[in-house]
């Protein structure tokens, strides 16, 4: 099965390793601008991370003394005591020894004295002092770093939820919910993840090769230039597994988003799946997806898993190449043991990062991927800005609401609403009726701004809707929509949210408001009252039951405009008698904004808007449309026709 719920989720799971930059080189520096403000403590982080390099590039040369004190204590034991260096090496080349005495032309040896423990013990302490300083310093980078990163991605996290607040409805109309909740949670933890796992890490590899570079040319240029031949090697080995594991990583996470899909789908249709008895289906279609996921998965840790292996033959090879040449270079007095031996560690350190950068190279292109669709979300447009508040507009409107030659259209070559004009006064009821698709919800969204009007202007108490802010204006309109809508919490919290964000809100007022509702008698019923929770699919109580929640929030709100989207649509006959005569008490003295199927709950309407083909055909009262024998007469009719039909 492949169905809505599949391809949410392969859409929420877009922002997986597989993504590819489309303008890697534009996002990477626009991502890199975000660390801007961090920029005294990206300094402070660099300055400690080159020192702690530094520190620890410089241990192996001092180590190297150490051990060049060992063997000089070892040679010199060896020799008479009383003979200068010079005179031990003439005898040993006078015994036929010239190859040896060569070799220890480079230690620095004093015939007769052992081995020096005082200095290799000042020796070593100096180098415990060197890499407690190099942790010290490299911890103190990291934590910079992890400061950085996170300031800049809460930052980042900031500037998305700022921006879904100013995105038009318009937006989301053509954005999926999957998608924007991806890029607002997937991609942003994408781009945490990347930079935790490769800011630090790569500047400290970086500043790590060029420190090793460094020493490794200081100790011998010919054996820096013999380690330096394995580096082409490297990049070959990294570049070529590269591109073998990355089309194999593509395929796991797609077919780990295939098999969340068919989880996700059996799950929330699990009774329909029994009803039907696909059980057996859906495990034999689990189990293929599960299968394919394993071959995917195991294809890609095994492509990526002979990376390791093969850089540690280049790393061995480049070993045997370093002892091999170094061993000659001390043997013809060149070297000191002592340097080789640090020239080994230098080998050693210079492979590591290399391996590093080569592995790092799939995630930085995932994150500056994601950070390439927060962008997009970013540049997106945004809905008209409020205009400052005039004196005019600041007082708590009546609820007059005048329309004056409206003209809406979604795509510019297509007109929904044309030249339309309405006045409403303050407690009449405007119902909105026509069939599905016919713009009733449009005209709505226009009240609320939504939506802006392309044409004409909606005044209420006389003030253009565009002069008063969108809070100011959506403070006083009061709407239940067709789709209820509720959060994870108590009821009593689901209820209260309708009340102003600046006045604590009552228990009382909560019950008073349900009972108007006539939520207030299966509240009761429920295991904990008012105190019950539910989650935000509102299991545990019907959609009958949670329609009148929304309606008991509306209530608490105390709108001065009153908008019911098919408010009653979701609930019985008798219940629905029993809100229309809460409403009707509700929309006392309020103007009042109703769209309804069902004709029979809008004919003591004032006035009735009828829509078709998303234009205002007619309008007037009940009887007039009647009279009038025109679309809202047809309407009527089918529906008094079907009312029959059922009786019968």
């Amino acid at each position: 099965m492949a169905g809505p719920a599949g391809r949410m989720m392969a859409t929420a799971g877009g922002s997986g390793p597989d993504q590819r930059s489309m303008d890697f080189k534009g996002s990477g520096k626009r991502l890199l601008r975000q660390l801007a403000p961090e920029r005294g403590t990206l300094w402070l982080m660099l300055a400690a991370g080159v020192l702690g390099v530094a520190l620890t590039v410089v241990g192996p040369m001092i180590l190297g003394r150490a051990t060049d004190l060992v063997f000089a204590g070892v040679v010199g034991r060896e020799m008479r005591e009383g003979l200068s260096k010079e005179q031990a090496l003439a005898a040993l080349r006078a015994e036929g020894d010239g190859g040896l005495a060569d070799m220890l032309s480079g230690v620095d040896f004093h015939p007769g004295r052992g081995i020096d423990f005082g200095a290799i013990g000042g020796v070593l302490l100096v180098v415990l002092a060197v890499y407690v300083a190099a942790g010290l310093l490299m911890l103190v980078s990291t934590r910079m770093s992890i400061r950085v990163i996170n300031r800049t991605v809460y930052r980042l996290r900031e500037d998305v939820q700022g921006k879904l607040e100013r995105l038009p409805l318009s937006y989301f109309d053509s954005a999926k919910r999957g998608e924007v909740l991806s890029r607002a949670t997937n991609d942003i933890d994408n781009i945490s993840q990347t930079m935790q796992q490769t800011m630090g890490q790569l500047i400290n590899s970086v500043l790590t090769i060029l420190g090793v570079l460094v020493m490794m040319f200081w100790i011998s240029p010919l054996l820096a230039l013999v380690a330096l031949v394995t580096v082409p090697l490297s990049v070959v080995v990294a570049t070529r597994v590269g591109k073998r594991s990355q089309p194999q990583f593509v395929q796991q996470w797609k077919s780990t988003g295939r098999l969340n899909a068919h989880i996700e789908e059996m799950y929330t249709g699990h009774a329909l799946v029994k009803v039907f008895g696909r059980q057996g289906e859906a495990a034999a279609d689990f189990r293929e997806q599960n299968d394919a996921l394993y071959e995917a998965g195991f294809r890609a840790q095994f492509n990526s898993g002979v990376m390791q292996p093969l850089m540690f033959f280049v790393s061995n090879l480049n070993y045997v190449l370093v002892a091999v040449v170094g061993g000659l270079r001390v043997a013809s007095g060149t070297l000191s043991i002592g340097d080789v031996q640090a020239f080994i560690q230098y080998s050693r350190q210079f492979s590591m990062p290399l391996t590093q950068v080569a592995s790092m190279a799939n995630l930085v292109q995932s994150g500056v991927a994601s950070a390439e669709r927060i962008f997009e979300l970013l540049d997106a447009e945004e809905q008209t800005p409020d205009a400052p508040a005039s004196g005019e507009a600041a007082h708590a409107f009546t609820g007059r609401v005048t329309l004056e030659k409206v003209c809406f259209r979604y795509e510019p070559d297509r007109p929904l609403i044309e030249n339309l004009s309405l006045s409403v006064e303050p407690g009449q009821t405007v119902a909105i009726v026509g069939p599905t698709g016919a713009g009733k919800t449009t005209l709505v969204n226009l009240l609320m701004r939504f939506y802006e009007v392309t044409g004409g202007r909606i005044l209420f108490d006389g003030v253009d809707a565009t002069e008063m802010s969108r809070e100011q204006l959506r403070s006083g309109i009061g709407m239940v929509l067709q789709d209820t809508w509720l959060f994870g919490g108590t009821i009593a919290e689901n209820i209260a949210y309708g009340a102003a964000r600046e006045r604590q809100v009552t228990r009382e007022e909560i019950e008073e408001a349900a009972r108007a509702a006539h939520a207030d008698r299966f509240i009761r019923t429920l295991p904990d009252g008012y105190d019950t929770v539910i989650d935000d699919e509102g299991s545990g109580v019907s959609a009958g039951e949670k329609q009148l929640i929304t309606i008991a929030r509306a209530f608490l709100s105390d709108p001065v405009i009153l908008v019911l989207d098919e408010a009653t649509s979701s609930v019985d006959t008798r219940t629905e008698v029993l809100i229309q005569k809460a409403m009707a008490r509700l929309a006392h003295g309020r103007t009042s904004f109703v769209i309804a199927h069902r004709l029979s709950t809008v004919r003591d309407a004032d006035v009735i808007l009828v829509m078709e083909n998303g234009a205002i055909v007619e309008q007037g009262t009940h009887d007039q449309l009647l009279s009038a024998e025109g679309a809202y007469a047809r309407l009527y009719a089918a529906q008094f026709a079907q009312a029959v039909a059922e009786v019968d």
